[in-house]
């Protein structure tokens, strides 16, 4: 199928008694047996679900939903993007083990890889993917794998992921990419060779900002390995949770091509305004659009206060994604775990400004930032 019947259709129906349209939502802890010998067929791999940490039809249903999108053979559910990330990780490195990751990752992701992990010994070297060399020179003897961003959080870099699998590949690593700015409308990494992929489904999966969810799809053995993490951890999705995550990606398509073509028009808009120092935006990769983030950084002509307080209907969010267009400030929120000297070394200072683009007009967009900007002069 394609990409927009897809995102729709379950290709695995389930037989059900009641033959409801929609999947009901299993709102339940755990599942009724007859009998013991019911009871023991679950333990020898004869039944579906017995607590609902343990698997319930409504994750399931997510984590099939988004490895179908993605192309990948599984898929698990859990409970938020850093939840997703962390079971990905731990499927594939242990005690001991090194891995190397890009310096201009989400926030939470760099803190959890440099803070927690280091707890569990393992330990993590931060580089500019941008400079394969550098990959290549952190590699150790017991680096087991290399983490980065199909697009990345703040600065909108676009990873070349066909060199990174390239590299990985000829080092015997595993690869884990983070497709959430993305989407798998745009990028599916797994075809290109990536191991496993996560989504923060908070975000442009669920779509509305009224969920918080994780996935994780991929090769079948390393995800069953995320699976186990999940389910032993205690990072399971809820069932309703689920269920809202799978309704809202009903629309992915739509809302994504809406949302990008928005982000396009308005980093085309915004590169012609003086007080626009930079603009972060990958025009380049399509003519319609390519993700619904644009990242600016203003010029010292604009007050940064002034312009937050200046743009109207436009919500200040510490988060992304919704139909509804925000802006947040990475110093002050996502990059805030981030050490000064690493915002710096990035780029990321007090006049950058991250907007998640919304599907209302695009015309009205654009006119709240230029208005926003030239009140803040």
């Amino acid at each position: 199928m394609n990409f927009e019947t897809s995102v729709l259709h379950n290709q695995n129906k389930k037989k059900r008694t009641i033959k409801s349209k929609v999947t009901p939502i299993y709102q339940t802890s755990a599942f009724a047996f007859s009998d013991l010998e019911e009871l023991e067929g679950f333990y020898q791999g004869n039944g579906n679900y017995l607590y609902s940490r343990v698997g319930n039809p409504n994750t399931d249903e997510l984590g099939q939903l988004v490895a179908r999108l993605e192309g990948t053979p599984e898929g698990a559910a859990a409970s938020s993007g850093l939840s997703a990330i962390l079971a990905a990780i731990l499927s594939v490195a242990q005690n001991g083990d090194h891995i190397v990751a890009a310096d201009d990752v989400y926030g939470g992701t760099f803190h959890m890889l440099k803070e927690e992990l280091s707890s569990l010994g393992i330990s993590v070297t931060f580089v500019s993917f941008a400079n394969p060399a550098e990959v290549g020179a952190a590699i150790q003897t017991n680096t087991v794998l290399l983490y980065t961003e199909s697009i990345t959080n703040p600065l909108l870099r676009v990873e070349d992921l066909t060199q990174l699998v390239h590299l990985a590949q000829k080092h015997k690593l595993k690869t884990i990419v983070d497709n959430t700015f993305a989407t798998p409308l745009h990028c599916q990494p797994y075809r290109l060779g990536v191991n496993i992929v996560v989504h923060s489904a908070t975000k442009y999966i669920g779509g509305h900002s009224d969920v918080t969810a994780g996935v994780v799809v991929g090769d079948q053995e390393l995800v069953e390995r995320a699976r186990a993490k999940i389910v032993n951890l205690g990072a399971n999705s809820t069932p309703f949770e689920a269920w809202l995550t799978c309704r809202g990606a009903k629309t992915l398509a739509l809302r994504m091509k809406a949302q990008s073509a928005n982000a396009r028009a308005l980093a085309l808009s915004l590169k012609e305004n003086e007080h626009v120092e930079t603009v972060y935006y990958p025009l380049e990769y399509g003519e319609h659009g390519f993700g619904a983030m644009v990242t600016i950084k203003l010029a010292e002509t604009v007050n940064i206060s002034l312009f937050f307080k200046s743009l109207d209907w436009i919500k200040i969010v510490p988060t992304l994604a919704g139909v509804e267009t925000s802006v947040s400030h990475p110093l002050r929120t996502s990059h805030r775990a981030l050490p000064p000297e690493a915002c710096a070394a990035l780029g990321i200072t007090d006049q950058v400004v991250r907007i998640s683009i919304g599907i209302e007009n695009a015309e009205d967009i654009i006119a709240v930032f230029n208005q926003a900007i030239s009140k803040s002069i």
